[in-house]
Formats: C-alpha cells, structure tokens, sequence
C-alpha cells in the first residue's frame, strides 16, 4: 500500500478525519460507522448532523449494507452508473447510523473510481464519509493548499493527488425515481 495511503488509513482507525482529491473537488472523510469521528469531521465543516452525508465505496459489498429495502431496479439503475462520479439516494438500512443519514430515510451512496479515494476505501477496509473540504456554505477546496489555509488539517491526514476532472461534485439521483436531486 502507498505510504500515503497507509498514514491515512491509521488516522481514520484512530477516529480521526482525512482530506483527499476526488472527482470534482478535495474531501473530508472518516469511519461513518464512529460516531466521534463524524462529529469532528462536522465540526471541522461547521456543518448541521441534520443535513446528511454521502458515503462511497471501491465497491458495492462496501455499501450495500447501509441499502434498505428497495427494488432491485433501483439497484441495478445505480450499479450501471459505478464505479464512477454518480451519487445515488437510496432507502436506509437499519445500519446506516442517523448521524450519517442525518435523520432522513435515505442515504447517499457512491462506488468511486478516483484512484485514490478508492485506495482509501480498500485501505480501510470499507466505505467511508466523503464530504466537499470546505466550511459549510465556503467554496469546496480544489488543492492541497485551499484545504490546509481553511482547515488546518495535520500534515497526516492529507492524500495528495490529483482530482478526477469533473467540474462540480458529482450529481446526486434518487436511486428509486431517477430524479435528478443535485446537478
């Protein structure tokens, strides 16, 4: 494993919160499934737990356990779309934490095919949080340095690379609609 990757991945098991390029702009990330963990990486954000977050995946055994009961339609609408920068709104499964879903029915979901965002998720061993580094309602980062002058994040918790080439985050669906929810 890439020693960057290796440092991350000992932050994100200790609880800690990470920084690093995905397809549009630069993320925050930590174990959804700790619950101190997720309200530092809001706090960082200065972000509402009411508001929700997207987790991704390298793939769908990463994620389909925060999936509750829905048509396999729904699925199989989201599973042509990955791995890839598509965003996906699915009906929550008892294991997906409120402080994830933010208390909502559903979940936002992503299998990613950014190299590095998915080495993290193979790293870790699972899905992680992926929310833009930025302070809410602030321009989302788009290198290294944005995330550093508006965070301050240790030198530990930062993934360099380069981002995916998209020009906004990635649209966010409604897994059982269709509906376009983010452009």
């Amino acid at each position: 494993m890439n020693p960057a990757i290796s440092r991350a991945v000992a932050v994100l098991r200790r609880g800690g919160v990470i920084a690093y390029p995905t397809e549009a702009v630069w993320g925050l990330g930590c174990d959804p499934l700790d619950e101190a963990a997720v309200t530092r990486l809001l706090a960082i954000k200065q972000r509402a737990m009411q508001m929700g977050l997207v987790l991704i995946g390298t793939d769908f055994a990463q994620i389909s356990t925060f999936i509750g009961l829905c048509p396999e339609s729904a699925i199989a609408r989201a599973r042509e779309t990955w791995p890839g920068p598509h965003t996906w709104i699915f009906p929550a499964s008892d294991r997906a934490p409120k402080w994830i879903t933010g208390g909502h029915a559903g979940i936002a979901l992503r299998i990613t095919a950014h190299p590095v965002a998915a080495a993290l998720c193979r790293g870790f061993g699972g899905a992680l949080v992926s929310t833009s580094a930025n302070r809410h309602g602030e321009v989302p980062a788009t290198d290294a340095a944005s995330v550093q002058k508006a965070l301050d994040l240790p030198d530990e918790a930062m993934v360099d690379g380069e981002l995916g080439g998209l020009e906004r985050p990635t649209p966010i669906r409604d897994a059982i609609t269709g509906d376009i929810v983010r452009h």
